[in-house]
């Protein structure tokens, strides 16, 4: 069987196709995040510190630490901020050092910038894992020297100098020119995690179709792990949610290992809650005095104002448990536990039980 190892300095999470689905939380990444990136820019981890703890109490087991952040106002002071070559390595060396600090999961290295990437790698402690090294030539010569430097594993990206192509059989031959790339630089198949590239459904009817035999062959063929951007199969559709439940069991089905996803439901905003607030007094719906916004939220199937896992963590609990990945479906009964679900088993128990 194939494994590949991500280690922090005290836990190993095991990507394999004997194991669970290995959620990689994508959350902390600043690139289309204005706020975070601000926050950034101004040296305040707090988002990412709050983002590292709720991935990690939603089920992820490996976090991906994006460093593509842009320096607005400090490249007005010093051009040398709009070069993502001078802004990402320190960047990056402060979110792994602030994330490892506070979670003992894994981390997944993610840049770009090559600078970036080496600075991760030595600030994380354990083994991480490396996001990412694609088909490309130059890509290829600066990217897998890393990854035989400090022995981690690495995703490849099944693109190369001509862009991502539409026919599944270029990507897989992609993956396999990286697969044999790496041999040649003494990196084992097994330290490979191969993203075939998850096209989106609404634009390409065959996406799913594709994915899936891509996976197949992936897992059989060259005995790899392969991992994807989750979301990227319900981009610009409407019950993105919907997609993602049904297209993640799918996958594992297949064969796929990890996923790089959002294992969060995000909370409910003040405007929202506010908005409902009026349409139920608008109703004339009178709501007992000092109400609290959960309270409110959870009365009218609103969700939560705090993070909690996302319905895709459901799927693919799920899924793992179908797939005996969750032997007696002890992780499954355990997610799907209310708050004080154990006493009340309990008491339903021998309350249940036949007085003679």
């Amino acid at each position: 069987m194939t494994r590949t190892i991500i280690e922090s300095k005290t836990k190993t999470v095991i990507i394999g196709f004997d194991q669970p689905f290995c959620v990689i939380g994508e959350r902390i990444n600043p690139t289309g995040r204005k706020k975070l990136a601000a926050e950034l820019e101004a040296g305040d981890f707090s988002t990412v510190e709050a983002d590292a703890i709720a991935q990690v109490a939603a089920g992820a087991t490996v976090l991906d630490v994006n460093s593509g952040a842009v320096f607005t106002n400090r490249m007005a002071e010093d051009p040398r901020y709009a070069d993502n070559n001078f802004v990402e390595p320190p960047l990056m060396r402060d979110l792994v050092t602030r994330i490892q600090a506070i979670v003992d999961v894994p981390l997944c290295i993610d840049s770009s910038v090559p600078g970036a990437l080496e600075a991760g790698l030595a600030a994380a402690e354990g083994r991480p894992l490396l996001n990412s090294v694609t088909g490309e030539e130059e890509r290829l010569e600066r990217v897998l020297p890393l990854v035989k430097k400090y022995n981690v594993p690495v995703v490849a990206i099944s693109n190369d100098d001509t862009g991502i192509s539409e026919d599944p059989e270029v990507r897989f031959a992609v993956a396999r020119k990286i697969v044999h790339r790496a041999a040649d630089h003494g990196i084992p198949a097994h330290d490979i995690v191969v993203d075939p590239l998850v096209m989106p459904v609404g634009a390409m009817a065959t996406a799913g179709l594709q994915v899936f035999t891509l996976v197949r062959r992936l897992r059989e063929e060259l005995g790899v792990n392969t991992t994807c951007g989750a979301s990227n199969i319900s981009f610009g559709l409407p019950n993105r949610h919907g997609i993602n439940n049904a297209f993640l069991p799918m996958a594992i089905a297949s064969g796929m290992t990890s996923a790089i996803m959002n294992p969060l439901a995000l909370p409910v905003t003040q405007t929202r809650i506010a908005e409902k607030r009026a349409e139920i007094a608008g109703a004339g719906i009178v709501l007992p005095d000092g109400m609290d916004d959960e309270t409110f939220v959870t009365l009218f199937g609103l969700g939560s104002t705090r993070p909690r896992p996302g319905k895709e963590m459901e799927a693919i609990r799920a899924a793992n448990f179908l797939m005996n990945a969750d032997p007696s479906g002890g992780e499954w009964i355990r997610f799907n536990r209310p708050p004080g679900g154990e006493g009340g088993a309990r008491a339903g128990r021998e309350g249940g039980r036949r007085r003679r």
